[in-house]
């Protein structure tokens, strides 16, 4: 935090890294990023192998690892510090293992109506039995049997993901530019060697409520359990699952809150 001669304070300049969720790319962070970087932060928004216009890079091999290294080379390559990691959705798997393999680059991990995984865990072991039959027979056909679709805004809802400030403008953009998922990002199990332990972590919750988080935290609810250390701070901005689509500004102003 940077103090001026007037008297007020001001937000320092931090690096952003930006993690999208299943089947987009960086280009999902546009509006987001252009807030940011108008506020004077440097920001990159990260396009993960396999997906957005690296589509074409996807193969068999491309799972949850691959992702973590797209992370930490984007990190080191820039030469970045003090990064403020954020994850959304799915993205929550590849940043909590990116900042497992070089915590001293980052400030704090950010999960934006996402959550970490834990160690020995992959993406389908939190999927219902019968999502993932669902999810399985969608990569089985349409995937090739190396990509998980991107699924109707009807199965969207069906599968009870909140699609609150999503007008016609934000789902053709949204399906215009989609991509499937690497399979492999989703059943390879995250491996963490315990390096990020302690490190500040910060939830933004958007389709659901934040009262809800902490109930389940103090039920000692299996997925909400490692929120409760003192290293989570948590804040909310009211809307559905892609905020970065449906409120671009407020979810850039809660990120540009954190460099304060």
């Amino acid at each position: 935090m940077n103090e001026h001669i007037d008297g007020t304070t001001r937000p320092r300049k931090a690096a952003y890294v930006l993690v999208p969720g299943f089947w987009l790319g960086g280009w999902a962070w546009e509006k987001v990023t252009a807030d940011l970087r108008a506020a004077g932060h440097d920001v990159h928004p990260v396009t993960l192998t396999g997906l957005g216009d690296r589509a074409h890079l996807a193969t068999a091999g491309t799972d949850l690892e691959t992702h973590i290294q797209d992370i930490v080379n984007t990190i080191v390559y820039a030469d970045l510090h003090e990064v403020i990691l954020v994850g959304h959705s799915g993205g929550g798997g590849p940043v909590t293992g990116a900042a497992d393999r070089i915590p001293e680059r980052i400030a704090r991990v950010v999960y934006l109506d996402s959550g970490p995984l834990g160690d020995g865990m992959a993406w389908m072991d939190m999927s219902e039995p019968e999502q993932r039959g669902l999810i399985e027979q969608q990569v089985a056909g349409r995937g090739g049997g190396t990509g998980y679709p991107p699924p109707s805004w009807e199965e969207h809802e069906k599968a009870g993901v909140s699609l609150e400030g999503l007008g016609e403008a934000e789902r053709e953009w949204f399906a215009s530019r989609a991509t499937p998922q690497p399979y492999g990002s989703m059943t390879r199990p995250l491996v963490l060697t315990g390096g990020a332990d302690g490190l500040p972590r910060t939830l933004i919750t958007c389709s659901f409520p934040l009262e809800q988080v902490h109930a389940m935290i103090a039920a000692g609810h299996p997925f909400f359990a490692a929120l409760a250390g003192p290293e989570w701070s948590f804040a909310a901005v009211p809307t559905g699952h892609w905020p970065m689509f449906s409120k671009p500004a407020e979810t850039a102003a809660a990120l540009a809150a954190l460099a304060r």
